[in-house]
């Protein structure tokens, strides 16, 4: 039974122009040397995705993009279709990060609908979920995070096309940071309510959970190294490939 390695994937959010690949050459440049054990990614904003595939080339570094609509076409003035991902080179897209459900009203049917269109397109789901900070002090984190795995994922998913990431809303870009017997008791739930979405403890355990929330190259091999967790979602951090690189150190 094939096993994935863990995952570092960098969401740039709306950031960056065409003079920020330099630091994806400079990110190249630091990997060259070393074989880390894990996979790396960068989602970039959609209009650096092409510029960004020809950049890697055939590196190590993975491609993905930060939303798409769950169409394959048609009248969607401004979205972009997960088969506009593929088609560029994109291995992977984002789905129901809590930017998107806060900015943009989207629902965990929504996150479901998006997560199916990225299967089709052949493309991984990584698919967000957490609580937010009222939700957490009301102690309601665990139901939260129960309620959007159901809602949120699609028939069909194993552990070769999702990916869950878990960013507390609370944490994400305001440099707190959850314990890690906080991280462990939310992914280790997350593990749990996952047999039932891919059916079975056996494809559960394959998953990649990925943890998201202010990390950073200071608190990345502690948080990597909690039980079930399985890479991370880097925000800020992976705009500069020293901070970026850092992290991605956790596994070396």
């Amino acid at each position: 039974m094939h096993t994935f390695p863990p995952l570092v994937a960098g969401n740039w959010k709306m950031n960056g122009t065409l003079a920020s690949l330099a630091e994806v050459d400079a990110l190249m440049e630091k990997l060259s040397g070393v074989d880390p054990a894990c996979d790396v990614m960068i989602c970039p904003p959609f209009t650096l995705i092409h510029p960004m595939a020809r950049t890697l080339g055939d590196s190590r570094i993975a491609l993905g993009g930060q939303d798409c609509h769950w169409e394959v076409s048609g009248a969607h003035t401004g979205d972009i279709a997960a088969e506009m991902i593929a088609d560029l080179g994109g291995a992977a897209v984002i789905v129901g990060h809590s930017e998107r459900r806060t900015d943009h009203g989207e629902t965990d049917e929504i996150v479901r609908k998006k997560a199916a269109a990225a299967h089709r397109a052949g493309l991984v789901a990584i698919i967000c979920i957490g609580e937010t900070i009222d939700e957490r002090k009301a102690g309601r984190t665990l139901e939260v995070l129960s309620t959007q795995i159901a809602g949120s994922l699609p028939e069909g998913c194993d552990a070769a096309n999702t990916i869950i990431a878990y960013e507390p809303v609370w944490a994400i870009g305001t440099g707190l940071t959850p314990t890690t017997d906080e991280v462990a008791e939310a992914h280790a739930h997350i593990r749990k309510e996952l047999a039932a979405k891919v059916g079975g403890e056996d494809e559960a355990s394959r998953v990649r959970i990925l943890y998201g929330g202010s990390v950073k190259p200071n608190n990345a091999k502690e948080l990597m190294g909690v039980e079930n967790v399985n890479g991370a979602l880097v925000g800020g951090a992976s705009l500069k490939a020293d901070d970026f690189f850092g992290i991605i150190s956790a596994y070396l």
